[in-house]
């Protein structure tokens, strides 16, 4: 898949302001500081789509991108981030429940953790819950620059086994730096919105 044209069409914080759900959704999910702009901007190679702040914890709102004109981005807000009220963190679970539960054409979410730590309880959490709702199978494992090779396959194995992923599900090491796995992913993209599982 070779991305064209992105255009952001919505921000929302409810059901009401989501556009019409009449294209296949992708969307995308991690915590706060896991890089999720930079990766969403590499892929769809512009530099300021998604903007990416210095202060985590700033996405908290759901963006929608339309891609190609033919199926849409979902940029779903971080979690994890401590300096966050709880009342912010409650509406950030019904926010993004909402969502996952109202969707039609959402085909994945795709989580993304940090290649150099062991993925945190709300982590596991997170991808708990997107098994609940079948909406799991891929991981990106994001700043893969920032280990060696060796490193590497040792912490896929710690990413994998810590989430609990299934012999079928996929973790793609990418580096937004050095601009590297994304391919990959988004040739995983193209076969699920062409109906692969």
């Amino acid at each position: 898949m070779i991305i064209k044209k992105a255009d952001l069409i919505a921000v929302a914080v409810k059901k009401d302001q989501y556009p019409e759900d009449n294209k296949m959704e992708i969307a995308f999910a991690g915590r706060s500081n896991v890089g999720k702009s930079s990766l969403l901007n590499l892929l769809v190679n512009r530099k300021n789509l998604a903007k990416v702040s210095g202060s985590p914890g700033k996405t908290r709102t759901i963006n929608f991108y339309e891609i190609n004109e033919d199926f849409r981005i979902v940029d779903l807000p971080g979690y994890g981030y401590a300096k966050l009220s709880k009342s912010l963190t409650e509406n950030w679970r019904e926010m993004i429940e909402s969502y996952l539960k109202n969707r039609k054409g959402l085909r994945i979410v795709i989580q993304l953790v940090d290649i150099r730590h062991v993925p945190s309880a709300q982590d596991v959490q997170m991808y708990e819950w997107l098994k609940h709702y079948r909406l799991d199978g891929i991981v990106v494992a994001t700043k893969a620059d920032k280990i060696s090779r060796n490193e590497m396959q040792k912490s896929i194995h710690t990413i994998g086994k810590t989430l609990g992923l299934s012999p079928e599900d996929k973790i793609i090491p990418v580096s937004a730096l050095k601009k590297t796995g994304h391919m990959k992913l988004l040739d995983e993209m193209d076969r699920l919105l062409e109906g692969g599982q």
